[in-house]
This record gives C-alpha cells, structure tokens and sequence, in this order.
C-alpha cells in the first residue's frame, strides 16, 4: 500500500503540532509532578530525576526522528530479542518494588524495561503483519501475532506487571483491527481475554461477598482453582457439554459446524487456566485494587481510600482550579500516589475543569496526529507503527479517565507525558520520535 501526496500539499520535517501537543503536555504535567511531591520526604530525588529524565527524554526523541524507522523492520530480531533479554533479566537482576520485580537499580535512577519493551513488541508486531499482509484474514496469522506476543506477556506475569499487560493486550488488538484482520477472529481473541478476566472478576467478588458460599454451585465454582483435580473435572465438563450441544443441533438439523462448538470449548477452557493462572501470580495490593473496583465503598481507609481522595480532589477544584502549587487534597498528602498514578487528580484540584479540558484535548490532538501520519505514512510497516504508537495512547488515556470514572481499575497506569516517571517518559518521547521519523519520510525515499 502506498499513500500518494494529496495535491498542494508542503512536505515538512516534522509535525510540529503533535510536537508542541506533547511539550505542553509535558510542561503541564511537570509543574503538577512538582507541586504534588512538596511535602513529601522523597520530593528532592523524584524532582532530579525528572528534570534528569526531560533532557534524555528529548535526546532521545532527537535520535528516533532523525533515524530512518525502516531499520526496525530489517533489524526486528534484534529488536525482539533485546527485548526479551532485558525483561528476563530483571527476573534475575531487577529489584523488587511493591511486590514486583520489575525494575532495574542503577546509582541515579531506575529503569523499568517493560516500557520500552512495549514499543519493541509494537515494532516486531508490524514487521510480522507487514509481512503477511495477503493472508491477514486468514486464522493463522492473527494466532501466529499473539504467538509472537506470548513470550513477552509471560514475563510481564512473572515479574508479576499485570498493568503492562493491560496497556500492551488493546494495542496488539488496535494493530490487528488496523491490518485488517478478520473482526470473527479478533472477537475470539477478545472473547478470550473477557473468560480469562472474568474468571478472577467473579472469584473476586464472591470473596467480598461471603454469604454467597452458601450455595453449593458457588462454592464449588469459587474453590475451582483449588485443585488440580477441581480443575480437570471442569474441563471435562466443558467438553462434554460442547459436545452435547453440537450432538443436540445436529439432531435440530441446525447447519452449524462442529468446529464452533470445539473452538468455544476450547476458548472458554483456556480461559479458565488463564485466569487460575492471574489468579495465582496477583500479589495482595493487585487483588486489592481489583476489589476496589468492584466495591470502592468496602474499605473507604484502605485500598479505596486512593480513589476516593482522588475523586474529592477533583471535585474540590472546581471550574478555574485552585491555581499551581495550591491544591489542599494533593499538598497535604490526602491523595497518595499523586504524582504517578492519580496525577489527574492534581490537575483537576490546581487547573479545574479547564485544565483537565486542555489536558484531554491535547490527548485527542496528539491520537489524531498520529493517525494522520500513519495515513501519510510511505509504507505498511509505517502505517502500522504509528497504528500501535496511537493504541498505545489510546489505551494510557481510557484506563487513567477510566480509573477516576470508576470504569477501570486502579491499576497503576501513568499517564505518558504528565506523570511522574522516567522511564515512561523517554520511552514515550522514543515512540513520538519513531512516529515523527514516519511523518518526515513519507511519499519519498529520503
């Protein structure tokens, strides 16, 4: 597929909106990192580290632009193997970190290899679906891009990062969709994904609700992933109804294929042990998030109590905000994690609603530009790059909006470019610059 100039159109270096996009976000997330780490003891390291982490941030940035992205696609098995290399070794190297063994320790800073991996996979993603194009359709394909996927989410789960999985599942989808996959095909990867979080969704909430054990089915149901012999009588009992079901329509004289019964069966079996195994590696402070989302009322002083400030904080600032460095809910400490997770809190308090309104339309400005350069992109692997950098935006701004609407967990999510973390932000700088050096060579070899 190559995208011909549309007539009159003057060919710049650079999309200098959705650069000036990123550096308001930027500068705006910035000053509210600043005002919400004032009092606190660990205000001194945090400020350095990002007045360190601007500069490369924007070095880097330089680098990916001025690079020609098509080295990626003829480098991809480096990039892939870098890639696993670095988050297998934080398995053995890394440090431990709210339960999780997911970063690097250096003298002046940390460095969490699962954002960069990120925009690794979403490289080696295009390249393969570049690669197939003319068999996009086809079954195979989309099993073989999540095959390529799977090493990579496995090491995310035994770190254990479950919100890397989060953001880097929609963008694999995002990329498939934009490929062109078949939309039956994606809906039994999505339907997949939806067995494999319901399961711990449902265990989850009988857990908050313990009355239910009185009923038997759902007591049974609840100690499912118990045993390994609990868990072989239910997929014996899911082959066999799938079985039943198809032997029941044939006798209906219902023209459906036996094959759908199969592939549900098997959908709904690998589910089960996807979510067992969910279940298993979540930590405590992750099973409680997702109670939280459930219930945020159920432990207003503990694991809701985030949310809960968060939302007062919000709130609290009504239209014009109560200006920079004057929010009381954030300064005084009453929303923990301001600075990282719930840094729109912070902006809502000290911007108000217009700020939280300059800040959300800045977000689609940016998701916009991006699609604007991968419809201008000279080539599919191109197009599909900017396709996943977009995904990878999109899903950062609906968890994060979603986190305070209450339709997302609590699943500690940065927002890109206004919270709080150097890593996140030079690996986000990394994918603006990769998708600049898109916009700059398109049409023409350069």
């Amino acid at each position: 597929m190559i995208f011909t100039p549309p007539s009159g159109l003057r060919k710049t270096r650079i999309d200098w909106v959705l650069f000036l996009a990123a550096i308001v976000l930027l500068a705006i997330g910035t000053i509210a990192i600043f005002s919400s780490v004032a009092v606190l003891p660990a205000q001194a390291r945090i400020v350095r580290v990002q007045l360190i982490a601007i500069p490369l941030a924007l070095i880097v940035f330089g680098a990916a632009w001025s690079l020609n992205y098509q080295v990626y696609q003829d480098q991809w098995k480096f990039v892939y193997g870098v890639m696993l290399v670095i988050l297998a070794g934080v398995l053995i190297f890394g440090v431990v970190d709210k339960g999780a063994r997911s970063w690097y320790r250096l003298p002046f800073f940390s460095i969490q290899p699962s954002e960069f991996a990120r925009l690794g996979l979403i490289l080696v993603l295009a390249n393969f679906l570049d690669k197939r194009m003319g068999r996009i359709r086809e079954l195979p394909t989309v099993v073989g891009a999540f095959a390529l996927c799977m090493p990579v989410f496995l090491l995310l789960i035994k770190q254990p990062d479950f919100s890397a999985i989060l953001i880097t599942f929609p963008v694999a989808l995002v990329m498939l969709f934009s490929a062109g996959a078949s939309l039956f095909h994606l809906s039994i990867i999505i339907g997949y994904a939806f067995i494999s979080a319901l399961f711990p969704i449902l265990w989850s909430i009988i857990t908050l609700n313990p009355e239910l054990l009185d009923n038997t089915m759902v007591s049974y149901f609840f100690h499912l992933s118990d045993s390994l012999f609990s868990a072989s009588v239910f997929v014996a009992g899911v082959a066999l109804g799938s079985w039943l079901l198809w032997r029941l329509s044939v006798r209906l004289y219902a023209n459906v294929s036996g094959a759908i019964f199969a592939g549900a069966a098997l959908v709904l079996i690998l589910g089960f042990f996807s979510g067992m195994l969910v279940k298993n590696q979540m930590k405590d402070y992750q099973q409680k998030r997702l109670e939280v989302f459930l219930s945020p009322e159920t432990d207003p002083r503990g694991a809701g109590y985030n949310l809960l400030q968060a939302r007062i904080a919000i709130g609290s600032g009504g239209i014009l905000g109560r200006g920079f460095f004057s929010g009381t809910q954030s300064r005084l400490g009453f929303v923990p994690e301001r600075h990282t997770d719930f840094i729109l809190a912070v902006v809502g308090e000290e911007m108000g609603f217009w700020g939280m309104l300059l800040v959300t339309g800045l977000y689609v400005l940016v998701m916009r530009r991006l699609m604007q350069g991968a419809r201008l992109a000279r080539d599919r692997f191109g197009y599909l790059v900017n396709c996943g950098i977009f995904g990878m935006f999109l899903v950062y701004f609906c968890i994060n909006f979603g986190m305070l609407l209450g339709m997302a967990p609590v699943a500690g999510v940065p927002l890109p470019l206004v919270s709080y973390g150097g890593s996140n932000l030079v690996a986000t700088m990394a994918a603006l610059g990769i998708a600049e050096s898109v916009y700059a060579r398109r049409y023409a070899l350069v």
